[in-house]
C-alpha cells in the first residue's frame, strides 16, 4: 500500500483545489447590452466568494462562461469560434468547465448541445439565477442593480429595458428577447446611484429601442422623465442616449438635450435605409420624407447635436437605384457618426421567410465600403471644422505621449477620440477643456 497522506497535506490539497474552482472567467461577446448582463453575473458570483475576471487571457480560471451574440452571421461565427477555442482548452486540461449563455445559446440551444457536447451546459439570455445555481453560488436578487463594472470606472452602461416590440423584417432580436419590458424608474435610479457611488460619471443609456420606454409599464412614453430623474443623481455628469427608433420618436428628450448640461448633445438613431420601397419591405413603418423631417427637427431643436446612425445595405430588393438613393441621402443628411452592416439573412425572420437573399456577399460588402468611404469624407470635414475650438473632454486613458479622451459628441468604442498633449498629469475620468489643434478623418488632436 502507498504511504498514507498526512492531514496537513490533505487539507493543503483541498484548499488548493477549492481556490482553483473559485475562479471564473466571464467572456462577453456582442453588444453593450450583453456586457451589462455579464456585469450582473460577475457581481452575483463575486458576492458568493468566487474570484471573477472578465475577458481574461490568463488560463488560471477553472470555469469559463461565454456570453454569446446571435445577431448576425459575423457575430454568430465569432461566438462559435470562441466556444471552440475554450473547448480545445478544456480538452487540453487547461480549464475544467465551460458554460455558454446569451443570445446564441437562447436561439440555437438544441443545435449547440448536439454539435458541441463538450460544453457543460447552455443557458438562455435570461437564465441568470440558473447559472448562479449551477455554480452553487447564492443568488441574491438585491444585487441585480449593483453590478461589477467591466468598463473603465468613470463610465458605464444603463440598460433601461429588455426585449423589443418592433417587427423589423431583418431583425432576429425580438425572437430571442421577447416582448418589450421597461425597467421601473425607481429601480433604474437605484442602479444609477450605485454606479455613481462607484465613481461613474458618464452614463450610457441603452436598450434595443429607447423610443418605447415606459409605454408597456406606465401607459405612456417616460423616457424624458427618466432622463430628468437620472440627471438629478449626484456624481453623474454626462448622460448619453443610444438606439432611438425613428417611429413614434420621443420628442420630449430634445428640450432636455438643449437645456440640461448633463444630457449630451448626442443621439444614436438607426435609420437603416432611406428608400421608401426598402423601408416598406423592412417593415420599418416610416418613410424617407418622415425620416428627413425628423432629422431636421432634431437638429433645429438641438443645435450642434451629433447624430449617429446605422445603415443596412444589400437587403433583398435593394437595387442599384435604391443604393444610389441611399448614397445621396447620406451626402445630404451629413450624419456626424455612421456605421453600416451588410445584410445577413437570419433564420425565422420575416425577410428570411418572404424574400430571397440573392445579392452576393462581396457586393454587399462593396456597398458597405462605399458608404463608409462617403462617410469618411463627411467626417473629415466635420472634424476639421472643430480645429481652433476648445471642447470639454473626458479623459479615458493614457496612451504613449497622449492622454486619450472623448467629447460629448463621441461614444466609447464606436466613435472618434481626442488625443491630448499636455505637461500636466490628468486623471482618468476627469474633464478638461482641450484646445483642438489638428484633425484627422475621425479623431482630433488637442493641447491642454
Amino acid at each position: 500500500m502507498g504511504k498514507k497522506m498526512s492531514p496537513f497535506i490533505r487539507m493543503t490539497s483541498f484548499l488548493f483545489f477549492s481556490v482553483m474552482k473559485k475562479k471564473v472567467n466571464v467572456v462577453t461577446l456582442g453588444c453593450s447590452k450583453n456586457m451589462v448582463d455579464s456585469e450582473v453575473l460577475l457581481k452575483q458570483l463575486e458576492e458568493s466568494g468566487y474570484k471573477v475576471v472578465h475577458d481574461s487571457n490568463d488560463e488560471d480560471a477553472s470555469v469559463v462562461i461565454i456570453n454569446t451574440c446571435g445577431f448576425i452571421l459575423d457575430a454568430k461565427e465569432e461566438s462559435i469560434d470562441t466556444i471552440m477555442n475554450y473547448v480545445q482548452a478544456k480538452q487540453e486540461g487547461r480549464i475544467e468547465k465551460i458554460y455558454v449563455m446569451g443570445c446564441l445559446a437562447a436561439r440555437y440551444k438544441d443545435d449547440l448541445k448536439n454539435e458541441i457536447p463538450e460544453v457543460d451546459r447552455f443557458f438562455g439570455k435570461f437564465d441568470l439565477k440558473n447559472i448562479v445555481d449551477e455554480l452553487k453560488a447564492e443568488y441574491n436578487p438585491d444585487l441585480i442593480y449593483d453590478r461589477k463594472i467591466t468598463t473603465p470606472s468613470h463610465y458605464a452602461y444603463l440598460k433601461i429595458s429588455e426585449g423589443c416590440n418592433r417587427s423589423c423584417a431583418f431583425c432576429a432580436i425580438p425572437l430571442i428577447t421577447g416582448r418589450y419590458q421597461s425597467k421601473p424608474i425607481e429601480a433604474l435610479i437605484k442602479e444609477t446611484k450605485n454606479l455613481a457611488a462607484k465613481g461613474v460619471k458618464e452614463l450610457l443609456i441603452i436598450a434595443q429601442d429607447i423610443s418605447y420606454y415606459g409605454i408597456d409599464l406606465y401607459g405612456k412614453n417616460m423616457l424624458g422623465e427618466l432622463i430628468e430623474k437620472i440627471s438629478e443623481v449626484d456624481g453623474i455628469e454626462w448622460i448619453r442616449l443610444h438606439y432611438a427608433y425613428p417611429t413614434k420618436f420621443p420628442f420630449e428628450i430634445l428640450p432636455l438635450m438643449r437645456q440640461n448640461p448633463k444630457v449630451c448633445k448626442y443621439l444614436d438613431i438607426p435609420v437603416q435605409h432611406c428608400s421608401d420601397n426598402v423601408l416598406k419591405s423592412m417593415l420599418r413603418h416610416v418613410t424617407k420624407a418622415e425620416t428627413v423631417e425628423l432629422i431636421n427637427k432634431i437638429r433645429e431643436e438641438v443645435p450642434d447635436i451629433a447624430l449617429r446612425t446605422t445603415l443596412l445595405v444589400g437587403y433583398p430588393g435593394e437595387t442599384e437605384e435604391y443604393f444610389e438613393e441611399l448614397k445621396e441621402f447620406i451626402q445630404e443628411m451629413r450624419f456626424e457618426r455612421l456605421g453600416v452592416f451588410p445584410y445577413s439573412h437570419e433564420e425565422d425572420t420575416y425577410a428570411y421567410k418572404h424574400y430571397e437573399d440573392v445579392l452576393p456577399q462581396i457586393i454587399k460588402q462593396e456597398r458597405a465600403d462605399e458608404i463608409m468611404e462617403i462617410q469618411q469624407s463627411i467626417s473629415a470635414e466635420i472634424m476639421n471644422a472643430k480645429v481652433g475650438q476648445t471642447l470639454n473632454v473626458i479623459v479615458d486613458r493614457k496612451e504613449g505621449d497622449y492622454y486619450v479622451g472623448r467629447t460629448e459628441f463621441d461614444s466609447p468604442d464606436v466613435d472618434g477620440e481626442v488625443f491630448i498633449q499636455t505637461t500636466k498629469r490628468l486623471r482618468k475620468g476627469s474633464f478638461v477643456k482641450a484646445h483642438i489643434v489638428r484633425s484627422e478623418d475621425y479623431d482630433l488632436y488637442a493641447e491642454y
